[in-house]
């Protein structure tokens, strides 16, 4: 584990080591897409009840479409209703955090850069604290987190490494006067061994100072909608709400919501776990199959990969009507490693292929 808190990089440029540079920048139409994480297109289910708003849309939300998404979260989670505070994606939580009066925020990497950006932009002192490869938090992981912290940053499971923490050792970073903020975008489609659909999510959990973000953009085909939630104590809820605009999520987001968060979205969500799981257990099988190493394991619908000369690999693999993210952007990482997200067997074969012949172009004679 490295801690430091480093020179600030320069935001909004749009070079590949820009934090504010995300998958869906690669993601050209007419190319196979390997670099944005969303499951496909949104069931039917969920299709209808964003129709029924969309035939809505010449009245305001109204407090009984954010009631019904609310009480669907809650029920869900098993929390009441006061501990709910509706999201336009989880993008939205992260730059509600600097409302909580930060004054030293500690951000457990390589992971997810929307919260440094949103903190940074705030002025928020900020200690990076890079895990170690595989980059999993053990109950001791804490120790590299500075005492005067009191905002500490993690996802679970973690982008863009697929690392699936242990609840043990996020319990174990809490400390008096601290919160934790714990993103869960991609919760949702974790299984553990034994089966069971979300093992170590805390969005159940009432510690009151615990706040978990979460999103259904992800699974349910739905990231042009932006819509999400977050889960944590009135108190903390009155603090990150407090100013906020009126109607901040739309109709169709809300009724989206609703019926995600409902009985049909959870059965959805579980087969859809399992189909993840399917494919991945495949393309890890492909993978293995041509010498790519993943570099460690996974546990979300996309995979780490190391590759030498990552970001030229990238670039080649264009020109073979692929897209994949590299990783130059996520701190503790660099040119060394690409994520792809978790694809059908077939294309991923056509991706190492692809591969294949993007390192035989460039020389190196191996993929590992």
């Amino acid at each position: 584990m490295t801690v430091g808190c480093g020179a600030e990089p320069a935001f909004g440029a749009s070079d590949l080591q820009a934090p504010d540079r995300h998958g869906d920048r690669d993601a050209i139409p007419g190319l196979i897409d390997f670099a944005v994480n969303v499951r496909g297109t949104p069931p039917a289910f969920v299709l209808d009840a964003v129709r029924a708003g969309i035939g809505n849309l010449s009245r305001y939300p109204s407090v009984a479409d954010e009631q019904r998404a609310i009480e669907a979260i809650a029920a869900s989670h098993g929390r009441p209703a006061e501990h709910v505070l509706l999201l336009s994606g989880a993008a939205d939580g992260f730059e509600m955090l600097p409302r909580l009066g930060v004054r030293h925020a500690a951000l457990i990497q390589p992971s997810f850069t929307e919260p440094e950006i949103s903190l940074r932009a705030a002025g928020v002192p900020i200690t990076q604290v890079t895990l170690a490869a595989p980059w999993s938090l053990d109950a001791g992981a804490g120790d590299g987190v500075p005492d005067d912290a009191d905002l500490v940053v993690l996802g679970n499971p973690t982008n863009p490494t697929s690392v699936l923490h242990p609840r043990a050792a996020i319990e174990a970073l809490r400390r008096p006067g601290r919160l934790i903020v714990v993103d869960e975008a991609f919760a949702d489609l974790t299984l553990g061994a034994d089966g069971r659909l979300e093992p170590e999510s805390l969005a159940s959990c009432d510690w009151p100072d615990l706040i978990v973000i979460r999103s259904v953009t992800k699974t349910f085909g739905l990231a042009g909608l932006r819509a999400g939630y977050l889960l944590a104590a009135p108190e903390v809820l009155g603090r990150l709400s407090a100013g906020r605009r009126p109607w901040a999520l739309s109709t169709p987001a809300l009724a989206a919501l609703t019926a995600c968060l409902g009985e049909q979205g959870h059965a959805y969500c579980a087969a859809q776990a399992q189909t993840v799981a399917a494919e991945r257990a495949l393309m890890l099988d492909e993978l293995a199959r041509v010498g790519l190493r993943v570099a460690a394991t996974p546990a979300a619908p996309f995979v780490l990969v190391e590759v030498p000369r990552a970001t030229e690999v990238k670039r080649r693999l264009v020109e073979h009507g692929f897209a994949v993210r590299g990783c130059a952007n996520f701190v503790g990482l660099g040119d060394g490693h690409l994520r792809l997200a978790v694809r059908p067997a077939e294309q991923v074969r056509a991706l190492t292929a692809a591969i294949g012949q993007v390192t035989e172009e460039m020389g190196n004679g191996s993929l590992a």
